[in-house]
């Protein structure tokens, strides 16, 4: 955790926020190991006498989020797992473990994500589009939306804070610092071993499980130089629980997290209520909806074929941007652009990938 975030960002506990007993900065309460200015382990504190909540700060990377002991429970084999094991007895545990376990899934989630981040500074890649038909996946895909939504957003007076929400393995929080050479940007994610390959790659080095098939996954571990690291860091956060004030933020993206949320509605208006008036936020879904991640109730489009926009997700959408248009309007939008169908596509394995066609929209903080 860089101090100069922590300073500029200021979280708040996320629990007092959402039990109602007010926002509490949260204070650096110990310090176990730092290097530069960046505190690599030590302890986030609330200093309201009836909360008293502790945050760790692990590998670099802060954990703040309202209900600590389930996250951890659900993902903390993330903080433990290591990347140096030798890459022989790491197949002959991923084939005792076998198919569908938490390793196996924590691989495919990494080797995906990664593979669209970093690949194409990975010098022992196959060529971009390699395959039998010249039609393989490109890397990138999601640095090449952000590029679009950013164009779509127009030039922006100021941007000294940019969030980065949905992370995953980091590159477009770098890409973003690129753009916008005085922000200090913020990669927020809930899944700690991306995080942990992002924080990793902005000290220069990328390492991630790349997925052949089945079970059999190649170790890649390349150096990597960016520009602007020092204004980039990551933190384990809770899209819907955002320990920040309101107004803090001048530009926030957000590329295809709004169907990876329990509640959609209230993921839009939390963004909208981090955002600095005339601010900017970059959207991007697919609509690719399961009911793992969202009940059915609060999915924006893809069902209740009786209502007026006859199950259609970007009308809907749409009117939930607009304010008066549906009873659940979020105030304080403004839409500026959108493309409809932008081609996406993620890499499973040498043999798969899925494509999507995300709609995209840039929008502006309102507040007249």
């Amino acid at each position: 955790m860089r101090r100069g975030h922590f300073a500029a960002f200021a979280p708040h506990c996320p629990h007092c926020a959402g039990t109602g007993a007010g926002r509490h900065v949260l204070v650096l309460a110990e310090v176990r190991a730092e290097q530069a200015d960046e505190v690599i382990s030590g302890i986030l504190h609330c200093p309201n006498p009836s909360c008293q909540h502790e945050y760790p700060i692990i590998d670099g990377i802060p954990v703040i989020v309202p209900e600590l002991r389930t996250l951890l429970a659900e993902r903390g084999i993330e903080l433990l797992l290591r990347d140096d094991i030798d890459p022989l007895l790491e197949s002959l545990l991923g084939d005792a473990m076998g198919p569908g376990g938490w390793f196996d899934v924590m691989r495919q989630t990494a080797s995906s994500y990664a593979w669209d981040g970093w690949a194409d500074l990975d010098p022992d890649e196959p060529p971009a589009g390699d395959g039998p038909t010249g039609d393989g996946p490109v890397p990138g895909a999601v640095r090449r939306c952000l590029a679009r939504l950013l164009d779509m957003a127009g030039p922006i007076d100021r941007v000294e804070r940019a969030l980065d929400i949905g992370c995953g393995a980091g590159r477009t929080a770098f890409t973003l610092a690129e753009r916008h050479t005085r922000a200090l940007v913020l990669g927020i994610d809930m899944n700690l071993g991306l995080l942990r390959l992002a924080h990793d790659a902005a000290h220069g080095t990328v390492s991630y499980p790349r997925r052949r098939i089945g079970l059999v996954y190649d170790r890649r571990r390349f150096a990597v130089s960016l520009t602007g690291v020092e204004r980039v860091d990551f933190w384990a956060c809770d899209a819907l629980a955002l320990p920040f004030a309101a107004a803090s933020a001048d530009l926030v993206a957000a590329l295809n997290v709004l169907d990876c949320v329990a509640e959609p509605r209230r993921l839009l208006a939390g963004l909208a209520e981090v955002l600095r008036h005339d601010g900017r936020l970059l959207l991007a879904t697919p609509y690719d909806w399961s009911t793992r991640a969202t009940p059915v109730e609060t999915w924006i489009g893809g069902h209740s074929q009786r209502a007026a926009h006859r199950g259609a997700a970007e009308p809907f959408l749409r009117a939930l941007l607009s304010a008066g248009e549906h009873p659940q309007s979020v105030p304080g939008l403004r839409l500026l652009d959108e493309t409809q169908s932008w081609p996406w596509h993620t890499r499973l394995h040498d043999r798969s990938t899925v494509s999507y066609r995300s709609h995209l929209l840039a929008l502006a903080r309102s507040d007249g």
